[in-house]
């Protein structure tokens, strides 16, 4: 299929969710959307709970918990008795910044491209501990030999006591070798932390491939699982040093139940979660990303060409990622404040809800593409982005 074009859409595939009509919904990338069949299993789930919470609390959750963390896990390639259920990327983050026990004079090595919610995290561990949180330019388009170079030249060994990486970078849409930055980090004993918040659904991945001290990433994006569901994966060599966020009744069992089992809090999306897997699988998990990587690709050229761009300014994720970023005209969506506005602007004239960032100095639309979606949405766009684009800049 040559690059660009729209892909056959996987038949039913859209009755399958509850997303407002109305709307062109192109930001699958930031919450996720749940399928209807995943709603309901979650719903008997919770309707269980309320029928006797004693009985769902006392009686075999932990079990339960297990048997479902085993079955995201081998979805993952991950060693099931080495991960974690947890809420988000992000509290999997938390976690492992504070199990690497950062002192004085020791720094966290991220890139530019991080998470905003991550480099938060990165930064206020470091400030406890008296370390620092530095970052290292990636270029947008650059190589696979180039990006793994420049980390490479910035790590500093001795000082250097984790590394964190984005498998698939949020706010740009690039696919990083972390393979290939995890070999470069271990040549000096220096810990790996994957982000790869996008990842599960998106991509193939084995993640005991990778070479990771810590990799974690959400299921709520793209495996269709309900929203507070992601897997934390541990290297053996750190397994022990693990402390949960906070304590609860596990927490003499060690990780991962004692990271798992927190109290009353709502099990129900993670026992859930093998419902998204299903579903993903029954619409046939290759063919899944296969289209959504040729119809973000689509999206991507017709937004670029209606605002006059060269192919050469849109750039390849570096990978079959679900998501594209669109550069915006220079001098719009500067800040975050500013991207955020527009975004919001787009969503009440346009009926579309996008991702707007700012990176680098430059506002960026990001574009993703799940299968609930179709091309003319994407045309629809870029009909009527212009001139909102031209109307909100001179305002």
């Amino acid at each position: 299929m040559p690059a660009g074009d729209p892909p056959p859409p996987i038949p039913g595939a859209r009755l399958l969710f509850s997303l407002d009509p109305a709307v062109s919904y192109l930001n699958h990338g930031s919450f996720g959307a749940v399928p209807l069949s995943v709603q309901r299993v979650q719903q008997r789930l919770r309707d269980e709970v309320e029928a006797n919470p004693l009985r769902f609390y006392a009686q075999g959750l932990l079990d339960r918990i297990i048997h479902t963390r085993r079955h995201l896990a081998a979805f993952l390639g991950a060693d099931p008795d080495g991960s974690a259920l947890v809420p988000n990327t992000t509290a999997g983050v938390s976690i492992a910044l504070q199990s690497v026990r950062l002192a004085a004079g020791d720094e966290v090595l991220l890139t530019d491209h991080a998470y905003g919610a991550v480099m938060l995290a990165a930064k206020r561990q470091c400030r406890r501990a008296g370390a620092t949180a530095r970052t290292v330019t990636l270029p947008l388009g650059a190589t696979e030999a180039e990006v793994v170079s420049r980390v490479r030249d910035a790590l500093r060994p001795g000082r250097t006591k984790l590394l964190l990486v984005d498998q698939v970078t949020s706010g740009t849409a690039q696919v990083l070798p972390v393979r290939q930055i995890a070999a470069a980090a271990r040549e000096h004993d220096i810990p790996v932390l994957v982000d790869g918040a996008h990842v599960p659904g998106m991509l193939p991945v084995e993640v005991g491939e990778i070479g990771a001290d810590f990799w974690v990433g959400n299921l709520h994006k793209w495996a269709f699982a309900p929203r507070g569901t992601a897997l934390l994966s541990v290297a053996p060599g750190w397994r022990r040093r693990i402390e949960p966020l906070g304590v609860s009744w596990e927490q003499d069992a060690g990780f991962p139940l004692s990271v798992e089992f927190q109290g009353t809090v709502d099990y129900t999306g993670w026992l859930a979660a093998p419902a998204g897997l299903y579903a993903l699988r029954t619409l046939g998990v290759e063919t899944v990303q296969a289209h959504n990587a040729a119809l973000a690709a689509y999206g991507q050229r017709v937004v670029g060409e209606a605002l006059g761009l060269a192919p050469a300014d849109l750039l390849d994720p570096g990978g079959p990622g679900s998501m594209r970023i669109v550069p915006l005209p220079i001098g719009l969506a500067t800040t975050q404040a500013e991207a955020q506005a527009l975004r919001l602007h787009i969503a009440e004239k346009l009926s579309a809800e996008t991702a707007v960032n700012a990176w680098g100095g430059r506002g960026w639309l990001r574009l993703c593409a799940q299968v609930y979606n179709r091309p003319e949405e994407y045309d629809r766009l870029a009909e009527r982005l212009p001139a909102l684009l031209s109307a909100f800049q001179r305002q």
